[in-house]
């Protein structure tokens, strides 16, 4: 049976765990319970719970759990294209594992170094750090960014070039407060709008033309 907990968690966890468990023995009840609150806290961040993926050739699934806070027509300097871009900002609260929106290849990554502005800021999607994944079926391609945030300082992703997955699969995490964007074609079919709360791999972003 699967633990629904990221594995990139564990170095923060079990440590935490057992200094927990050592404080409590010696009987200092409040420092316990400080670093207990922040041993809970810490696994509640890396939950990693799993989603009932929509089954559509056509469907985009939310690539992060967040709320939506930009959708916008803008060339992404990557591609050189003009996409449809949302934004989703994640806080501490969220599940912070990242699932491709869409099935098929990594066509490229991409590692950006730069600034450490808050997510939810419009000029964190082309100023702050940031790995890019695209990802290519067909004629059909499909950009992820992972953001890093104001306290977010290190972002995880485990895709290659040439991997292939399916939709709503699991490609990294960003710890700590993030930001995910989307870049889809000008003619998909939203069905998001600014403000609306989405579900890693389970809400539906739009569909493909």
């Amino acid at each position: 049976m699967r633990i629904p907990i990221a594995k990139q968690g564990y170095p923060f966890i079990l440590p935490l765990g057992i200094l927990t468990l050592a404080l409590a023995l010696f009987g200092l009840v409040w420092v316990t319970a400080v670093v207990g609150l922040l041993f809970l806290f810490v696994v509640y961040f890396f939950r990693d719970p799993e989603r009932e993926i929509p089954n559509d050739p056509k469907v985009v699934v939310s690539p992060a759990d967040g709320k939506v806070v930009e959708i916008t027509t803008e060339k992404d300097p990557f591609m050189g294209k003009t996409f449809t871009r949302i934004s989703i900002f994640l806080n501490v609260f969220n599940v912070h594992v990242n699932r491709v929106p869409v099935g098929g290849v990594i066509a490229d990554t991409r590692y950006n170094p730069g600034k450490f502005m808050n997510a939810f800021n419009d000029k964190a999607s082309l100023d702050n750090e940031q790995n890019i994944l695209l990802i290519r079926d067909g004629e059909t391609e499909v950009l992820v960014k992972q953001i890093a945030g104001l306290i977010a300082r290190r972002i995880v992703c485990w895709a290659k070039p040439g991997d292939i997955y399916q939709p709503g699969q699991r490609f990294g995490l960003i710890r700590f407060g993030s930001r995910v964007d989307i870049f889809l074609p000008q003619d998909t079919t939203l069905k998001v709008a600014r403000g609306d709360k989405v579900a890693g791999g389970s809400s539906i972003i739009g569909y493909l033309p």
